[in-house]
């Protein structure tokens, strides 16, 4: 299992390359950030969340005087330039937070970036990336970087260009956020204090049919709730209507109900019957009802559940949380993490957009910037950009 205790990090790096004064640094960030139409054919950032969570690296790196050009992805444009997928407005905003920090263009303007293209590594490396329209002034000869910092836990589950290529070829760290990241994630395998309890939702068991698993070996109870409370319902025989189920899975929730460990399901349903009309039920449900969320009841027993963990983390919501009609459940959740001494973790994604949108985001002592590598973190233990940036020739 890796964790952060055997990454390199910022001193690491500033010790390695005998000060960072007047050196080059690239650091990849996660600014994938979301965007709104502004009007005349201008986007802005709707949230600039990401943004700010790279700026206690940025600002250490150049506050000890290193150059630093950051690079990120941004949503998923094909392989070539899109004005739509264009980091102009991230850049703009960089420029506001952590002046003298460049940005450069969408890595994924180039097919190198997702098919870890050794090219285009080199082009990483050597600094001849275009920089994204309100950076630093583009047409400056490139200059190779002396290091790389990772940042971008987001994205460290992928095997991508920027990922794992520099730090094969430059002496690397982790950045405050992965390294922090890595930490609380990392550590919930082996350090978590008990009694430690998980909450999963999201719609689908196939989703995190791994996680469960990983999670049933180091947690005390697993709280289920979600679409995918569903499969594991019809599992104990319970009809469930019209909601969410993935028959395939069936025999794979019942062993796992079988297995000894603690699961709690949910015993009531929050549904949406044939005509139109918002139900409370009962486990079982009838043809025509659709199960949208957990009911008052299930919110209960989880709020006693999580009262008495010293660890909890969540991932994903209990119900349509989008739609007000069903966000009781989720809101519940989020109220019984914000009023529980335990200590909290958010795996990003929608359950980081939940507590953002409750108001309870300040009351949780860790949000993830990454639901996709967290959950991975958790399942594998390790994720490709932890494991680049460990065997980096540190000289």
């Amino acid at each position: 299992m890796s964790n952060a205790g055997s990454l390199p990090v910022l001193e690491d790096l500033e010790l390695r390359l005998g000060g960072l004064d007047g050196r080059r640094i690239l650091v990849r960030c996660d600014f994938n950030v979301p965007l709104r139409d502004a009007g005349g054919g201008r986007r802005e950032i709707a949230d600039d969340l990401r943004i700010r969570a790279a700026l206690p690296t940025l600002r250490w790196l150049t506050e000890r005087g290193a150059s630093v050009t950051a690079c990120s992805h941004l949503g998923r444009p094909s392989g070539a330039p899109d004005e739509r997928y264009s980091l102009a407005p991230a850049a703009e905003r960089l420029a506001e937070l952590a002046p003298g920090v460049a940005l450069a263009e969408n890595l994924r303007f180039s097919p190198g970036e997702t098919s870890n293209d050794p090219a285009f590594v080199e082009q990483l490396v050597a600094g001849s990336l275009p920089v994204a329209l309100g950076g630093s002034p583009a047409g400056a000869a490139p200059a190779a970087f002396d290091g790389y910092v990772n940042d971008a836990f987001g994205a460290s589950h992928r095997a991508h260009a920027s990922i794992v290529g520099p730090p094969q070829r430059l002496p690397s760290a982790a950045g405050r956020l992965l390294q922090r990241e890595a930490d609380v994630l990392g550590g919930l395998r082996t350090d978590a204090e008990r009694p430690f309890v998980a909450v999963l939702g999201g719609a689908k068991v196939s989703d995190k049919l791994g996680v469960v698993e990983a999670l049933l070996d180091v947690v005390d109870t697993l709280v289920i709730g979600g679409g995918m409370c569903f499969t594991f319902l019809a599992a104990l025989g319970h009809p469930i209507g019209d909601s969410l189920c993935e028959p395939d899975f069936i025999e794979t929730c019942e062993r796992l109900l079988g297995s000894g460990a603690r699961i709690v399901l949910p015993n009531d349903i929050t549904a949406l019957d044939a005509g139109g009309t918002v139900r409370q039920m009962g486990r079982s449900l009838p043809d025509g009802c659709r199960g949208l969320d957990i009911g008052p009841g299930s919110a209960a027993e989880f709020d006693d559940v999580i009262a008495g963990a010293r660890t909890v983390f969540w991932n994903g919501p209990m119900g349509l949380f989008e739609d007000e009609r069903f966000a009781a459940g989720t809101r519940a959740v989020a109220q019984s993490m914000a009023d529980s001494r335990a200590f909290t973790v958010v795996g990003g994604g929608d359950s980081a957009a939940a507590v953002a949108q409750f108001g309870l985001a300040p009351y949780m002592d860790h949000i993830s910037t990454g639901g996709g590598a967290g959950l991975e973190l958790i399942e594998h233990g390790d994720l490709p950009g932890l494991a680049a940036l460990r065997d980096s020739p540190q000289r």
